[in-house]
């Protein structure tokens, strides 16, 4: 069994496509077919449903992708490790992050960089957090940065970040003449609000706790991301709920007021997670060290 054949079948599995497949492994079709053909006989199963085209893989295919994963990512953990020892940590650091952590991701990513210069990090911040546990499942993803609470944790392992909590965003001139110590619930179904996508997870929670306070909140701009809610806010036309992580993309402003809501306590704690392996993959046990002592437990 060679490693090439272990890339090739995984390459497979995550493209659904021989052609693809081949491509991203810059070989031939017919390379990378035969060398499935050559797993295949050496396991003694078929990995592979074929038909005129690629149909998928079968039973045995997809338990035993798992492993390959695993064994590909063994191999490179070892080779970064292999290097390490001679000129510090090189590679590659894949991270995926909750939209609404980004900020806080890219503070860890700051210190991460500054302490392992020859590591590049490629962060995505646009998955939710089954997405990003499955891609680090997958070992297609070295770390998350993810909701702790509704995630299922078996085979990872968690490092507490901070607990997340959202608070309301607006001008002091767009509450005149209700001041920010008397702002209500009812005073927020009266303001221009933009606010995340009605199926996005936090702003459902956001929307069950304003139903409970007798109160249907109805945006007039939503968005996928909070970067576009603090950039609307920050125009002073604008009101929002967001994360209190990105407040400090607002205190430049003097009129704009930060406001704690009755029963918005959202979010809950936030995490970085990696696959429980021993020994851990040195790029995600790196950031975990430099993570632990900086980032605090709360907003």
């Amino acid at each position: 069994m060679l490693f090439r054949q272990l890339e090739y079948f995984v390459a497979l599995a995550r493209e659904q496509h021989f052609a693809r497949a081949a491509t991203a492994c810059f070989v031939s079709q017919p390379a990378l077919s035969e060398a499935i053909r050559k797993l295949e006989h050496e396991l003694g199963v078929l990995l592979v449903r074929r038909g005129s085209s690629f149909e998928g893989l079968t039973p045995e295919g997809e338990r035993l992708v798992l492993w390959a994963r695993r064994i590909l990512a063994d191999r490179q953990a070892m080779q970064l490790e292999v290097t390490a020892l001679r000129t510090g940590l090189t590679g590659e650091l894949r991270m995926g992050v909750v939209p609404a952590a980004a900020t806080r991701a890219a503070e860890l990513a700051d210190r991460f960089c500054a302490a392992h210069p020859l590591v590049r990090v490629r962060l995505e911040s646009t998955m939710h957090s089954d997405r990003i546990v499955d891609g680090v499942r997958r070992f297609e993803l070295d770390v998350g940065v993810v909701y702790l609470n509704g995630v299922d944790m078996e085979g990872l392992t968690s490092t507490l970040l901070y607990q997340e909590h959202h608070v309301l965003v607006v001008s002091s001139e767009l509450l005149h003449p209700v001041g920010p110590d008397t702002t209500t619930w009812d005073t927020v179904k009266d303001l221009p609000l933009c606010l995340l996508h009605g199926r996005m997870r936090q702003r459902m929670r956001i929307d069950e706790v304003a139903s409970q306070h007798g109160v249907v909140l109805e945006a007039r701009l939503e968005s996928d991301s909070v970067a576009t809610l603090v950039a609307m806010v920050s125009t002073g036309r604008w009101a929002s709920i967001v994360p209190r992580a990105w407040l400090p993309l607002l205190r430049t402003d003097p009129h704009m007021c930060v406001i704690e809501l009755d029963g918005l306590t959202l979010g809950g704690p936030v995490a970085l997670v990696r696959n429980d392996v021993r020994p851990a993959p040195i790029l995600a046990a790196a950031l975990e060290a430099v993570a632990v002592p900086r980032v605090g437990l709360t907003d």
